[in-house]
């Protein structure tokens, strides 16, 4: 049994020096890739059911394909429900065998942030397993614009919400197809002098490579979301399974040559956040 909670992956992470993946799942064929690289890599990994994943298929059905998968690698593997916005969408996730839950709050007010994610926090601690809250919002590329996340307000919310892990917002951009930019580090070094839950990066995609070794070796960012350039590299390996033989229309078949590709791109992940050899 290789089920963890958020909170036993991420308090070593920080420790150690490295990062866990949020490998953002929309299927069976990434989600065992993910498990997999994991494996290969001696990794602990956090595989991720967001709103997407969920609109396609149900919670029950994701928490025993996730719980499956978890059971079935040698690693720790966290099922995480990503950007939950309902108690009661937490509380399905709950009955659904998921051990991490994270509430996002992020649009309300600082007051309301904070009271909805406690009595998430307070449902999942209860269940012996773990919260992640959000406080300053990240944006989507080409979409909602952010709003960064102020130190002061993160210590509040670390401190009253009781989150296991708390996501900030300091330059990360949701579905950013490209490694411009950068975080705000003076932002981040702000926010750890103030509190001492494990960060969260969501948007990861959009985070240059260098940045992002840089910060999972030397900062309490212990969890970086990774979305965008995975489903990019299944994209891609989909499309050439599909050109290689136009006449093909087994869908078992045309899947399976999307293993390799993503397998890989997960383990590449895994390796630039530093956490292989991890497990």
């Amino acid at each position: 049994m290789t089920i963890a909670t958020l909170s036993q992956v991420l308090i070593p992470a920080v420790a150690g020096g490295y990062a866990v993946p949020g490998l953002v799942c929309l299927g069976w064929e990434d989600m065992r890739a993910y498990a997999l690289a994991a494996e290969a890599e001696r990794a602990p990994v956090i595989l991720q059911a967001g709103p997407s994943c969920r609109a396609h298929t149900p919670l029950p059905v994701l928490g025993a394909m996730l719980r499956n998968l978890a059971q079935a690698v040698d690693v720790p593997v966290v099922i995480h429900l990503d950007h939950g916005y309902t108690f009661d969408e937490c509380r399905q996730a709950l009955d659904a065998g998921f051990t991490s839950l994270m509430y996002d709050g992020s649009r309300h007010p600082l007051a309301q942030n904070i009271a909805e994610t406690a009595r998430v926090a307070e449902l999942a601690h209860a269940a012996g397993i773990s919260c992640e809250g959000e406080i300053g919002f990240v944006g989507y590329a080409g979409g909602e614009g952010s709003a960064g996340t102020e130190p002061e307000e993160a210590a509040i919310f670390a401190r009253d919400s009781g989150v296991d892990a708390m996501a900030i917002s300091v330059g990360n951009v949701h579905l950013q197809t490209d490694h411009e930019g950068g975080l705000d580090e003076p932002r981040i070094r702000a926010i750890e002098a103030v509190t001492q839950v494990p960060l969260v990066i969501h948007g990861g995609s959009g985070v240059p490579l260098v940045q992002r070794l840089h910060l999972a070796q030397t900062s309490r960012i212990a969890k970086f979301n990774i979305g965008t350039e995975l489903r990019m590299a299944f994209g891609a390996a989909l499309r050439d399974a599909v050109a290689a033989d136009p006449a093909r229309f087994d869908r078992v078949t045309i899947l399976k040559e999307t293993h390799d590709p993503v397998m890989e791109a997960a383990r590449a992940v895994i390796r630039g956040l530093n956490a292989s050899g991890k497990a």
